[in-house]
C-alpha cells in the first residue's frame, strides 16, 4: 500500500512515517503542506492519503479542502482525514462527494495501532470509516424532531456501528447479538429512517446513513 502522509505536526508526522513503514506500507511522500500535498498526489497517485484538517498557512480547514481538490481530479481517491477534535461541519464537507474511500478519525486514535491501521487499510479498500465520536455529534444534531427520535436505544446502537462501517457480523459481536437480530435491527432502522432497503449491505448502506445523519 502507497501512503501520502500530510500533518504539519513534525513529530506526528514522522511517528505516522514509522509506523506505516514498521508494517510494511509504503510511504511515498510526508509533507507539512496543502500546496506540497497537491502536488506529490498530482506526480504520484498513492493508493491513501492520511492527512490533517488544519494545515498551513492560516490552520483552519486547508487540509480538507485540499482533500475535496484531489479528489475532484483524482475521483474516487482514498482520504483518512485526522482531527485533533470533533468538528461536525468537516465531518459534512468530506462525505459531500457521496463517494466511498474516506474517512475521519481523531488523532487520539492514532495510539491504538492495530484499530488505526485498519481504518487505513479500509479507506485504501473504499471503504468509509467514521470515528464514533463523529457519529455521536451527528446524532445528536439530528435528534431533536427527527425520525430518530423513533429509534429504539439498541437501534441507536447498531445505527452508529454501522455508520462506522461495521458489517452485521462485525456489529453482533460487539454488541453480544445474533446476526439475524443486526438484521432486523437495520430493516426497522432503514424503515424508520425513510432510507432504501437495497442499501442493507457494503459502503453504499454507510453513505446512506450518514447522509441522513449529516442532512
Amino acid at each position: 500500500m502507497r501512503v501520502v502522509i500530510a500533518e504539519d505536526d513534525a513529530l506526528l508526522r514522522e511517528g505516522l512515517v514509522l509506523l506505516m513503514a514498521s508494517k510494511g506500507e509504503e510511504v511515498v511522500a510526508a509533507v507539512d503542506n496543502a500546496t506540497d500535498f497537491l502536488a506529490v498526489i498530482a506526480r504520484d497517485r498513492p493508493d491513501v492519503v492520511v492527512m490533517d484538517v488544519r494545515l498551513p498557512p492560516s490552520f483552519r480547514d486547508e487540509g480538507i479542502r485540499a482533500a475535496a481538490e484531489a479528489r475532484r481530479i483524482h475521483p474516487g481517491l482514498p482520504v483518512l482525514v485526522l482531527s485533533s477534535y470533533v468538528e461536525d461541519s468537516y465531518a459534512s464537507e468530506l462525505l459531500a462527494d457521496g463517494v466511498g474511500g474516506i474517512g475521519y478519525l481523531l488523532k487520539e486514535r492514532v495510539g491504538r495501532v492495530e484499530s488505526f491501521l485498519d481504518s487505513v487499510r479500509r479507506v485504501a479498500d473504499g471503504a468509509t470509516v467514521m470515528d464514533p465520536e463523529v457519529i455521536s455529534q451527528l446524532m445528536l444534531l439530528r435528534t431533536k424532531g427527527s425520525p430518530l427520535d423513533t429509534l429504539t436505544p439498541r437501534e441507536r446502537d447498531v445505527l452508529a456501528l454501522m455508520a462506522e462501517g461495521l458489517s452485521n457480523s462485525s456489529i453482533s459481536s460487539r454488541l453480544t447479538v445474533t446476526d439475524g437480530a443486526v438484521h432486523k435491527h437495520i430493516r426497522n432502522i432503514f424503515t424508520k429512517l425513510h432510507l432504501p432497503h437495497d442499501d442493507d449491505s457494503g459502503d453504499r448502506r454507510v453513505l446512506a446513513v450518514l447522509a441522513f445523519l449529516r442532512g
